[in-house]
């Protein structure tokens, strides 16, 4: 039997890297993806190339109005919601001293401020539809601090205690919701993309970054995908709360 048949999935970011990645999932696996995205152009292309178990909508992870409307089109599309990934981020490079007060709000508006929103904004109609699992993207920079990654870092590290409290908040309710946060090292996604051809010293940036995990590569979007599959089925049903890390060695 098919892992999610029947289940309905919210992906932010959905249009492109894990999101992306995700949603193939969801559908090969039997059930309906919602594409949330900035990127109407990649959004559409996907949900076209998934047919009937895929649906795009553009979300702007933000703003709570945008949000509510996402869930809204989502129950109209499928009929209810059982499933969320906040995947939408952005990474910038900048240290304490570097790193201005603009720049700090906008990878936390993105990155922490809008799974918060997309968490809140699911859970009645999460309730609604019988219960269901968030799974929230975070990082192995939001396990541990990264010098030349610090507003990065500190939003996913917001995103990892916040999916503790609200898994904790969920359980004392007895809403039947799950919520546990994935912890990817570097994957190969457009996020990283502008640093791969950047020289590190004698390597290039791709190189100096294969480096860094004891398998000697980068991660694949679909590697990170199949943890989230996992969280999002009814294998994973005593996992709340919890980090799941993917990153290739880099955290042991």
């Amino acid at each position: 039997m098919p892992r999610l048949e029947n289940r309905i999935v919210l992906i932010s970011g959905g249009a492109s890297g894990i999101g992306a990645a995700t949603a193939r999932l969801v559908a090969r696996e039997g059930g309906k993806a919602v594409l949330a995205d900035r990127d109407e152009a990649r959004g559409r292309a996907l949900a076209a190339e998934l047919g009937a178990a895929a649906h795009f909508i553009a979300l702007d992870v933000t703003q709570e109005p945008s949000w509510k409307a996402a869930v809204a089109a989502t129950v109209a599309a499928f009929g209810g919601v059982h499933g969320l990934l906040n995947a939408a981020g952005v990474g910038v490079r900048n240290d304490i001293e570097t790193c201005t007060l603009e720049e700090y709000r906008r990878v936390n508006d993105i990155n922490a401020l809008g799974t918060f929103l997309g968490c809140k904004s699911v859970i009645a109609a999460m309730r609604e539809a019988g219960g269901g699992s968030i799974v929230n993207i975070s990082s192995v920079l939001g396990l541990r601090g990264a010098a030349q990654a610090m507003a990065y870092s500190a939003s996913k590290g917001a995103v990892r205690t916040l999916t503790k409290s609200v898994a904790l908040h969920c359980a004392q309710m007895k809403y039947n919701i799950r919520c546990n946060s994935v912890h990817p090292g570097y994957i190969d996604t457009p996020m990283i993309a502008p640093r791969l051809d950047q020289n590190v010293g004698n390597m290039t940036g791709r190189q100096a970054l294969e480096e860094m995990h004891p398998l000697g590569r980068l991660g694949r979007p679909e590697e990170v995908a199949a943890m989230i599959l996992f969280l999002l089925s009814d294998e994973s049903t005593f996992s709340t709360g919890s980090e799941f890390v993917c990153d290739g060695g880099l955290t042991a």
